[in-house]
C-alpha cells in the first residue's frame, strides 16, 4: 500500500522516544448511559464499559494505542469522581502515568492539564491525543495512518495534524471537516490543510458535505508538543495560563491541591469547538480509508458495530 511506504520511508525508527500518547476518559457518558445502565449495572461512563467485547472500551483504546506508542509513554486521563469504575483497571498503571482530573470540566481542560505533563517530561515530544470510546474495524489500517500522521508531525512541526474519516454518508451527529490545499513535499497528496469544520450539521448540509469531498472529524490528534502549547496560548490564553501556573509537572500535593480550587471555578470548556475551530490555519487534516470508524456515543452506533449475534465481527476483533 503507497500510504504505509510513505510512512515507513519517512518515520524511520518512528516508534521512538519521543512519541507520546495521552487516552481521553474523562467524560461523562451522558447520552449513552441508558444504555450502559442497562448493560452494567450502574451509572458508569461508556469508557468502562464493555460495549463490544469482553474488555471496556478504555481497555481496547490501550491496547489499540500500544501498537503505535509506548505504553511506558501513554498517559491516562481520568476523573477523580469515575475512581469506582476505572480503579481495578488501572491498578497497575504507574501513577506517572495517570493524570486525574478533579472535575469533568470538558476537553480543553483534559487536553491543557495532559499537554503540561508531557511537556515537564519531554519538551520535544510528538503527541496524540486519542479518545476512548472510539471503534475501529480495522486496527492496522489505524497503525499505518497514525505512523504517517507521527511522521507529518515532525515534518510540520507548527502544525497539529487531525485524522478525518473518508465519510460513509451524511451522518448529522458527527463534527465535519473541510480539507484545503495539499501540505508541501515530502508528503505528497497524504495531507490537506483545514478550511473549516461543521459542528452536527443538518441533514441536508451533511450532504453538500460529501459532495464536496469533507470528512468526518475523529478528534484524533498528532502534533509536536509545542505546537499544541502555542494552538492553545492563541485560543485559550487565560485557562492556559492558569492551569500552567499551578505548577509542572502538576503532581504534587500542593498542585493537586491547587488544581482543586482550580476546577471548581472554572467552566466547562470544549476543545474542538473553542481550540480547533477558532484557528484552522494551524491545523492540517490526513484522510483516514478502510478503517471502519465509529465514536460510540450513540445507541445505534454501539449496534452497528455488532455483529448479527450481538457480538463484534470477526473483522471488528482483529
Amino acid at each position: 500500500m503507497q500510504i504505509e511506504r510513505r510512512a515507513d520511508k519517512l518515520a524511520g525508527n518512528s516508534r521512538s522516544r519521543r512519541r507520546w500518547g495521552v487516552i481521553l476518559a474523562g467524560g461523562d457518558g451522558k447520552r449513552l448511559l441508558p444504555l450502559t445502565r442497562k448493560i452494567a449495572g450502574d451509572d458508569r461512563p461508556k469508557q468502562f464499559c464493555s460495549l463490544t467485547g469482553r474488555e471496556s472500551l478504555l481497555a481496547k483504546t490501550r491496547s489499540r494505542i500500544s501498537r503505535m506508542v509506548d505504553p511506558g509513554q501513554t498517559l491516562l486521563v481520568l476523573t477523580k469522581s469515575h475512581e469506582r469504575f476505572y480503579a481495578d483497571e488501572v491498578a497497575t498503571v504507574p501513577p506517572a502515568r495517570l493524570v486525574v482530573q478533579p472535575q469533568n470540566k470538558g476537553t480543553a481542560p483534559a487536553i491543557i492539564y495532559s499537554l503540561l505533563r508531557v511537556h515537564a517530561s519531554d519538551p520535544d515530544a510528538l503527541i496524540a491525543f486519542f479518545p476512548s470510546d472510539h471503534h475501529f474495524r480495522n486496527e492496522e489500517a489505524l497503525t499505518v495512518h497514525m505512523d504517517l500522521a507521527f511522521a507529518m508531525a515532525e515534518f510540520h512541526s507548527e502544525l497539529v495534524i487531525l485524522l478525518g474519516i473518508a465519510p460513509e454518508g451524511p451522518e448529522e451527529g458527527y463534527g465535519w471537516i473541510e480539507p484545503g490545499r495539499a501540505l508541501s513535499n515530502p508528503l505528497p497528496g497524504c495531507a490537506r490543510r483545514v478550511n473549516r469544520f461543521w459542528e452536527k450539521p443538518s441533514q441536508a448540509i451533511a450532504l453538500t458535505l460529501v459532495e464536496r469531498g469533507c470528512l468526518w472529524n475523529s478528534f484524533v490528534m498528532v502534533g509536536h508538543v509545542m505546537a499544541f502549547v502555542d494552538l492553545i496560548r492563541r485560543t485559550l490564553p487565560m485557562l492556559f495560563a492558569s492551569i500552567e501556573s499551578l505548577g509542572p509537572p502538576l503532581s504534587t500535593a500542593a498542585s493537586r491541591n491547587g488544581l482543586c480550587d482550580f476546577y471548581s471555578g472554572i467552566a466547562n470548556a470544549d476543545f474542538s469547538r473553542e481550540v480547533l475551530s477558532s484557528r484552522p490555519a494551524d491545523l492540517a487534516v490526513l484522510c483516514g480509508f478502510g478503517l471502519g470508524w465509529s465514536d460510540l456515543g450513540e445507541p445505534h452506533r454501539v449496534l452497528s458495530a455488532l455483529g448479527p449475534n450481538g457480538i463484534p465481527t470477526q473483522r471488528a476483533r482483529q
